[in-house]
């Protein structure tokens, strides 16, 4: 809200003169000479002690006064009409879909309220991938998405088909999702934005991105935007606002965000005593951003110039959100009573208008005039990101079913009555009896309503959303790039971080791919040893370095450039992830294979951002997460909120996901070259997911033909001696593979066990082949069976099978169903502890010495030894029988 003043007026006469002096410059010099001159007495006063109170608020009033704005090009006859009949069809959509599948869902309100604002963008201001400047990237608001396939029904891209089997995908002839789901909709939709807050954060860094790939020279600066239609109860979404200073300063002037305020959520009002509309000003004007709002329609202009006195803008200012809800529910009677007749002169001021005239009086956000002059100003704008806040009414048109009530947002079905009254409203040609079954409408293909909408189309350059495929082909580089990983450490050890970074560091010398590849870090380079790339590559900054850096004497000193390569986004793991889908997705926004490979501590990844993950993989991203400083146990000394036990499961879940934990450098390099090959020259819509330690061993050289097992997720590793012994077969991923081989050495020379150990790669991959053959021979019941690969290679290995992983026991369990011998799973089930590797394993019971107990409990299970000799291994190692579970405590 606006600072009142609440000292006395001791010469008003002087005042009057300082008055009647700006109005001067306002007349006859214009705004921009008074705001200058207002600055520069308000920098005056501060440095000479006055202390003046601030606030980021302007008076509750469009920004754009009716003499700033620019004149509409467009017939808004025509455009009314069409708006009005997308109204129908998004309405119609919904209720059809609910009488024949009842409780389908799906939101009338939302697009209501929206309307006018999607339909001037889409009329005037969004540009198609055949533009001559390039495609603009949109976010189209999640609850908007009846709106949005009404339209493309009139453009001829959705048939009547499709739109009858809206929420309904696996119906005859195909149907709609029910929100952006570009996984679903690949030739549509071009982000996933109903989980509401990621459309916001994502859009910043997309528009960031741009910047990037302009800095970094491979697309040209056209002038393309990024626009995100959002939601005014959205905003309360800690994402929502969580990167507004990053847009600010980076300059983001391809940004525009389009806050639909109807000043609902869900349950009630966005702010019931306060302004929501006010409160978004001052979040983004302190953030720094250029805020255009646009409260009021062109209606209010008339009134607004009649209020000298003040009066006016003094009675908008008292009313809540909460009031203006009120006043659309009750009437025109209602707001001349409550509002108007607050005084006589607000009174007067109206006296001339009906209840139905003041009750119909239009919001900014209905008016098509001041939303077109609030996205052209937003358009040529430069060196701020824009915010249009629009004020609007939730459930536009549904009248008594639901237009500006509290129980609009869930509004799914008309009755007969009110689909007549939407009917009347906007003036759609059908019979009382055609229009109770709530048909679609589409004008002929020579209509001018069709003519004119898709004119304005192709002179925008095309239909959006929809989604580019064209890109400029790149090769993957074979494995012998990575020699010197799959030929070992020698004598050295290192961890399989330090092998990353080396292989990161391999790639980005490469000169088929080597430009293309986006390192991104969140504030994490000097733990994971990245930082010698900071000097090699650059980190990127649009404005370069303007300063001398504290470390600017040492050879890895912090380098920041405007062509840097790598992404150092700081601490927020929702901000990096962001950037990982704005360069995995460049392949289609920008035509340009990007490869990101976002490295991160890895309890920070799928437990702090799986959400972005989730929609991620939905907008068919494609990169590498890099989960490093991983496992439970390896992580030594961090402790319960660090050491991840659990990424893997949560990696299992998500469908185009490849989720692996190497125990070796060459398994690594094996995994990351296979990445590259099924994303930038097989076109695959993958992710892949690589587990990373920093617990430095002698890393073995690459044994022959094992490439295959790597992939598919495990191989024989090492092969026991052939003798008249039990066998035992021993899993093991990651560095605890080390303590699985430790454990074969002890169970051979202290208990005569022949052992083979097997390194698993990935126990997700393999469940997800198991899932695959089962699934198909029961498909295929009259076929031969199909046998999984996990089964494949244990059918000839005699024993019991014991896998062993960093991670909770279900990780491992997953294959269980695939493994016909008796099966145990070691794993780290429990919350973490700071200690050293050693206890810690021991803690978890993942240790060697567990490991042979277990084995020799599953060789007793089976009859194969003596149970004595199960306590004996127990008193000889000192495990403690009555030791606690780890998961309890």
């Amino acid at each position: 809200m606006s600072e009142e003043i609440f000292c006395p007026d001791l010469d008003p006469e002087e005042t009057q003169e300082w008055l009647e002096s700006l109005q001067s410059v306002l007349d006859n010099e214009g705004a921009d000479r008074a705001h200058f001159l207002i600055e520069k007495l308000t920098d005056l006063a501060r440095r000479n002690g006055v202390r003046m109170p601030y606030s980021p608020n302007t008076a509750f009033q469009n920004t754009i006064s009716p003499a700033q704005q620019a004149p509409y090009p467009g017939n808004r006859a025509l455009e009314r009409r069409i708006k009005s009949l997308i109204r129908w069809n998004a309405m119609a959509m919904v209720v059809r879909a609910n009488k024949e599948s009842h409780g389908i869902g799906g939101h009338i309100s939302s697009f209501a309220s929206s309307a006018t604002l999607l339909e001037v963008a889409q009329n005037h201001f969004l540009r198609g991938h055949d533009h001559s400047s390039g495609g603009d990237l949109v976010f189209f608001q999640g609850h908007s998405s009846p709106g949005i396939y009404a339209r493309a029904f009139l453009e001829g891209r959705l048939s009547e088909k499709k739109l009858n089997n809206f929420r309904r995908e696996q119906a005859e002839g195909g149907g709609l999702s029910s929100y952006p789901h570009p996984y679903l909709m690949p030739d549509f939709w071009q982000f996933a934005t109903v989980s509401m807050g990621l459309g916001p954060i994502t859009a910043i860094y997309q528009a960031r991105f741009m910047h990037y790939m302009v800095d970094r020279g491979f697309i040209k600066d056209t002038g393309r935007k990024v626009w995100a239609f959002l939601g005014d109860g959205e905003m309360d979404e800690p994402e929502s606002l969580g990167a507004l200073t990053l847009a600010s300063r980076e300059r983001l002037d391809n940004l525009i965000f389009v806050v639909n305020c109807n000043l609902q959520r869900l349950d009630g009002p966005v702010r019931g005593n306060s302004k929501v509309v006010q409160e978004l000003e001052g979040a983004f004007r302190g953030a720094g951003w250029n805020v255009i709002k646009v409260v009021w329609g062109s209606d209010w202009d008339a009134l607004l110039a009649k209020d000298k006195d003040g009066l006016l803008a003094k009675r908008i200012e008292e009313v809540v959100d909460g009031d203006l809800l009120k006043y659309v529910v009750e009437g025109g009677a209602y707001i001349r009573e409550h509002f108007w007749n607050k005084t006589p002169e607000l009174a007067q001021m109206v006296e001339h208008l009906t209840d139905d005239e003041l009750w119909k009086l239009k919001v900014g956000g209905h008016d098509p005039a001041k939303v077109f002059a609030a996205y052209n100003e937003a358009v040529n704008h430069k060196d701020q990101p824009t915010v249009i806040l629009a004020r609007t009414i939730k459930g536009y048109g549904l009248g008594e079913a639901g237009e500006g009530r509290n129980i609009t947002h869930s509004q799914k079905k008309l009755n007969e009555e009110e689909l007549l009254q939407f009917r009347s409203r906007f003036d759609i040609p059908f019979t009382d009896e055609v229009s109770k079954t709530a048909p679609f409408y589409r004008p002929s293909e020579d209509s001018e309503e069709i003519q004119y909408l898709l004119e304005r189309k192709k002179e925008l350059g095309g239909f959006l959303p929809s989604r580019k495929h064209e890109l400029d082909p790149i090769v993957a580089p074979k494995m012998e790039v990575f020699n010197e990983l799959i030929g070992g450490s020698g004598d050295r050890e290192i961890s399989t971080t330090m092998a990353f970074v080396r292989a990161l560091t391999i790639l980005t010398k490469n000169k088929d791919i080597g430009k293309n590849v986006v390192p991104i870090i969140p504030d994490e380079a000097r733990t994971f040893g990245i930082d010698p790339l900071f000097r090699q590559l650059g980190i990127y900054n649009h404005s370069g370095q303007n300063y001398d850096p504290v470390d600017s004497d040492q050879f890895l000193y912090y380098k920041e450039a405007k062509d840097g390569q790598i992404l150092e986004e700081g601490i927020t793991e929702a901000g990096a992830i962001s950037s990982f889908i704005s360069a995995g997705m460049s392949y289609s926004t920008h035509g340009v294979h990007m490869i990101p490979f976002y490295i991160y501590y890895s309890m920070f990844g799928f437990q702090r951002v799986g959400d972005s993950i989730w929609a991620a993989a939905d907008m068919r991203t494609r990169g590498f997460l890099l989960g490093a400083t991983a496992g439970r146990t390896t992580l030594a000394g961090e402790g319960l909120q660090h050491q991840d036990g659990h990424s893997h499961l949560a990696a299992s879940v998500v469908p185009n996901v490849r989720a692996y934990d190497p125990a070796f450098a060459y398994e690594m390099a094996v995994i990351v070259q296979d990445g590259l090959t099924a994303m930038i020259e097989d076109n695959e819509d993958v992710i892949y997911y690589i587990t990373l330690y920093n617990e430095n061993y002698n890393q073995p050289a690459m044994k022959p033909n094992v490439e295959e097992g790597i992939i598919k997720g495990m191989y024989k590793f090492r092969e026991g001696e052939v003798r008249h012994n039990p066998r035992v077969q021993l899993l093991g991923s990651g560095p605890i593979l080390n303590e699985v081989l430790a454990a074969a050495n002890i169970l051979e020379s202290d208990w005569n066990i022949d052992v083979d150990v097997w390194s698993v790669t990935s126990f997700s991959e393999l469940r997800k082949d198991g899932e695959d053959k089962k699934r198909w021979n029961i498909m295929h019941p009259d076929e031969e069976l199909k046998m999984p690969y996990v089964t494949k290679c244990l059918e000839y290995n005699r024993g019991p099978v014991i896998a062993v992983s960093d991670y909770v026991k279900l990780v491992a369990e997953q294959i269980a169903p695939f493994v016909q011998h008796n099966f145990t799973a070691l794993g780290t089930d429990g919350f973490g502890r700071s200690e050293a590797r050693e206890e810690l394993r021991n803690f978890f019971e993942v240790s060697r010495h567990y490991i042979v107990l277990a084995t020799l409990n599953s060789l007793m299970e089976e009859g194969q030894i003596d149970p004595a000799l199960v306590k004996q291994a127990m008193d000889t190692y000192g495990l403690d029988p009555e030791k606690p579970n780890p998961r309890t405590v």
